[in-house]
């Protein structure tokens, strides 16, 4: 009598993978060979421009006005007391929106310079300017003309630049305080 193969769960298995030399993936596994030669030594691979931009505008490097940074004992001279309308940020190293908002940020303190003053503030270390102005949620911008909060401007969370002209732009042609 001839005795039937053997289906125990070892001779079901597939062959352990082997790393020795020659061991080749099925073709169906493979990627296709790289068609683009990598740049020579010393050669950079150009990069496309956007139509309509050239390499020159999309490198340059704004060195405009930078966001500073202040805490409760400026806060009086720089916002309650500025001759042009401030809006505050108030935001934390630990806070991810925070990072988000950042570069609109930066952006607006060039693209408004001489019109609107923006500061930040850090939340960890400034707890009474947070609890006197309330601030729940992180990053908060509250606009402050005249040494008062501007009614309606508080606004929480990333925003991006276009939604930031829409938010300030308002406030800048009006000259309502509480």
């Amino acid at each position: 009598m001839a005795s039937a193969p053997s289906t125990t769960a070892s001779s079901l298995a597939p062959p352990p993978f082997s790393s020795a030399r020659g061991a080749r993936l099925p073709s169906a596994l493979r990627l296709p060979a790289p068609t683009q030669q990598p740049p020579a030594p010393g050669r950079f691979r150009a990069v496309p421009t956007a139509p309509g931009r050239s390499r020159l505008a999309r490198a340059r490097v704004r060195c405009g006005a930078a966001v500073k940074f202040i805490g409760q004992s400026e806060f009086e001279a720089e916002v309650l007391q500025s001759e042009l309308p401030v809006l505050v940020d108030f935001v934390a190293d630990w806070c991810g929106p925070c990072r988000l908002i950042a570069p609109v940020v930066d952006w607006a303190a060039e693209e408004y310079e001489g019109r609107l003053k923006i500061v930040k503030i850090d939340h960890d270390a400034n707890p009474q300017l947070i609890e006197e102005y309330k601030v729940y949620g992180l990053p908060s911008l509250i606009l402050f003309k005249d040494g008062k909060e501007v009614p309606g401007s508080r606004r929480e969370g990333a925003i991006t630049k276009a939604k930031f002209k829409e938010y300030v732009e308002p406030f800048l042609s009006t000259s309502t305080v509480a």
